[in-house]
């Protein structure tokens, strides 16, 4: 409310000082008129005078505006070849790159980046025989374990084989 208040007064202010700009500029460009004790043919010389001015003020303004026209027109014109050329191009849809690392940082730092990242040298080595010789997999027929182990007797020997190893 303040800055409304601020605002509403510098608004004021502005308004005033707008007038009295104004009405400094009349009192400096027009001369008051003396028309008392003039004969017809001074008045009728006056008149004349005042109309020439008149009519040059006139052409001076129908000037003015005839190139605010003209410059508005354009405006307009060079908005619509605007919005032409933007309808016309299209963006292209952005294709993935792949880019190695090296490339990346050669792009990133420039001349600088010597060193070849390598990112498959840190990694560990897994040999596949020592996987394999380590799980050693039985392959057999498991709808006979499934029956093996169903109903009572299932149950019974899972419960012995539970006993059995703390049993010893």
């Amino acid at each position: 409310s303040l800055m409304l208040a601020k605002a509403k007064e510098e608004w004021d202010q502005e308004i005033v000082d707008k007038q009295a700009e104004k009405e400094r500029y009349l009192s400096e460009r027009i001369t008051p008129l003396h028309t008392s004790g003039l004969s017809l043919s001074q008045l009728q010389d006056l008149c004349r005078e005042l109309h020439e001015k008149v009519e040059i003020v006139d052409e001076e303004r129908y000037d003015i505006e005839a190139k605010c026209n003209h410059n508005t027109r354009e405006i307009k014109d060079l908005k619509i070849k605007v919005l032409d050329l933007r309808g016309k191009f299209k963006r292209p849809p952005l294709r993935r790159v792949r880019v190695s690392a090296d490339a990346m940082l050669r792009a990133l730092l420039g001349s600088k980046h010597k060193v070849s990242m390598d990112l498959r040298a840190n990694l560990k080595s897994v040999k596949k025989e020592d996987t394999e010789k380590e799980r050693p997999v039985e392959v057999g027929d498991w709808r006979k374990n499934v029956e093996a182990m169903s109903g009572m007797e299932g149950r019974k020997k899972m419960f012995d084989a539970a006993k059995s190893p703390t049993g010893q």
